[in-house]
């Protein structure tokens, strides 16, 4: 069973930044592909990035584009979300997410979530 484990959410100033991590334990896939969603209050779940674990192919959402960074450190199984420049409209429940097969930015196709890490950013 695929475990992850999400950290690193808090309380930012508009503009500040944040590191978040989700950690990967259990079974592994080499074709996996591991991404970031979002969920703000009140909202759907959207998508925010997504990278796959052999050859490092990222994508980002536009609302996201040229602020947060996706990366994967394989030496603590870990993939990491880099947010700068961090807006108001980044505070939502931020989740981690994995899918053995193909990459998508839909939701339905991930089989394996973490529970979730709390992003405020207030103005």
């Amino acid at each position: 069973q695929v475990q992850l484990v999400e950290s690193g959410g808090g309380l930012v100033q508009a503009g500040g930044s944040l590191r978040l991590s989700c950690v990967v334990s259990g079974r592994t896939f080499s074709g996996a592909v591991m991404a970031w969603f979002r969920q703000p209050p009140g909202k759907e779940r959207e998508f925010v990035a997504s990278i796959r674990w052999i050859g490092g192919n990222t994508y980002i959402a536009d609302s996201v584009k040229g602020r947060f960074t996706i990366s994967r450190d394989n030496s603590k199984n870990a993939v990491n979300l880099q947010m700068n420049s961090l807006r108001p409209e980044d505070t939502a429940v931020y989740y981690c997410a994995a899918n053995p097969g193909a990459s998508s930015t839909e939701d339905r196709i991930y089989n394996y979530w973490g529970q979730g890490t709390q992003v405020t950013v207030s103005s």
